[in-house]
């Protein structure tokens, strides 16, 4: 069987520059600010081994519209699909934070409660870190036990920007 193809494109937007990438399927990754391309190659080849990396701005304009709607406040969701791949416990922690409303935030343990896994803090932080979608799986709508930001696969800065674009909406 032949490895399905990854297509990617970069999208720039005002101040942000992302790296996006889906399969036929839908979206499968959306970079950090400012990570390079090499990043994005090296994602694929672990988890999609030998899928051949396809430059095609047509095929992921949808994907940036979206994206880019959500930047300027004039979205609050995302119907565009999602082909995310993980372990069975990473999909769910990942299912949980899609249900996390717009312009909310939610704790490390609130999620771990969600899945019914309130012992698994640890193992869901690990799970929000190696999310693959940032933006449209909301990662950053979760906080520290205090509500301080915290880890962050984009950085802290991207983090508060997304969350002071919900504010403001």
């Amino acid at each position: 069987m032949n490895a399905q193809p990854v297509y990617w494109s970069l999208l720039k937007h005002k101040d942000w520059q992302l790296y996006l990438a889906a399969t036929e399927k839908g979206l499968c990754f959306v970079g950090s600010q400012g990570q390079a391309f090499e990043e994005v190659a090296a994602w694929v080849e672990k988890r999609m081994p030998k899928s051949p990396l396809i430059e095609d701005a047509e095929k992921l304009r949808p994907y940036a519209e979206e994206l880019i709607q959500y930047l300027e406040g004039e979205r609050t969701s995302f119907t565009i699909p999602s082909d995310y791949r993980g372990t069975e416990f990473q999909r769910s922690v990942w299912e949980a934070l899609c249900e996390i409303p717009f312009g909310e935030t939610r704790t490390y343990s609130d999620i771990a409660a969600k899945i019914n896994r309130p012992a698994a803090v640890r193992a869901v932080g690990a799970a929000i870190g190696a999310n693959p979608v940032m933006i449209t799986v909301p990662c950053h709508r979760v906080l520290g036990k205090n509500g301080a930001l915290t880890g962050f696969r984009g950085g802290l800065e991207m983090k508060s920007k997304l969350l002071e674009i919900e504010r403001k909406a």
